[in-house]
């Protein structure tokens, strides 16, 4: 099943996501605190989803922000939301590996769990060209993504809400990986490719980005109130997720 198959049928539940620990205590925290302050700034938000970072980089002051998604569901629950608060962001269907020059170069792009959806390195290099030549000069591209390192015989992420799992097939860029996020009342889960290291850094330099750079996560001071410190402590020992900057 396609990345816009999969998504066309999670629609709206994708919202309740960021509702798990994981992603509330350390995927948002982490990635809102890399990114930094926007105010001024345009924003390229691809493989959007509901626009959960579309609607927050612009409450927090981003000039112009348009999130692109493959999934027309999502686009759908992105642009109910927007209606329901308005905020000026704008949405658009579209597949990054064909993105066509958008007019308005950004200053700043996002591709949060997107490169996890290439087929292979051919299209991940595609992916590339296309958000580099659709950046400005300078500015910055900001990646969330799955950890290359993650141990699938190590500590899972379950206790903060997903589960990883190898489907035992390989994708064009590393490992193929089924996702469950453990939702109430159901789970819901999706396939991905889990890219080596190497891919994401061979086809960002490809396209001409430089300065890359990895980033850890960290568990927010809100996370260890909420469960104590000992409870991140499978988190700390084997990092379902991993942040990447770098410069266009």
């Amino acid at each position: 099943m396609s990345a816009q198959q999969q998504y066309d049928e999670i629609g709206e539940a994708y919202e309740g996501f960021k509702a798990l620990p994981l992603e509330q205590f350390a995927a948002v925290p982490s990635f809102l605190a890399m990114v930094g302050d926007v105010r001024g700034r345009s924003i390229l938000d691809l493989a959007s989803g509901t626009g959960f970072y579309s609607r927050e980089f612009k409450r927090r002051g981003a000039t112009d922000v348009l999130g692109v998604d493959i999934s027309g569901e999502m686009v759908a629950v992105a642009q109910q939301l927007e209606g329901r608060e308005p905020l000026g962001v704008r949405y658009q269907i579209g597949d990054v590996a064909e993105l066509r020059p958008l007019g308005a170069r950004f200053d700043i792009a996002l591709a949060v769990q997107m490169f996890s959806y290439a087929a292979d390195i051919a299209t991940t290099e595609r992916m590339c060209r296309n958000i580099h030549r659709n950046m400005k000069p300078g500015g910055e591209l900001f990646v969330l993504n799955q950890s290359p390192d993650f141990r699938f015989d190590g500590p899972g992420p379950d206790k903060y809400g997903f589960r990883s799992e190898l489907t035992g097939d390989e994708g064009g860029t590393g490992p193929q990986v089924k996702i469950t996020a453990l939702l109430d009342p159901g789970p819901v889960s999706f396939v991905a490719n889990l890219p080596r290291r190497e891919v994401y850094e061979k086809c960002l330099q490809a396209a001409g980005f430089s300065d890359l750079a990895w980033v850890p996560l960290s568990v927010s001071e809100a996370g260890v109130r909420e469960f104590g410190a000992e409870h991140w402590a499978d988190f700390h020992a084997n990092p379902p997720l991993e942040m990447l900057r770098c410069r266009a």
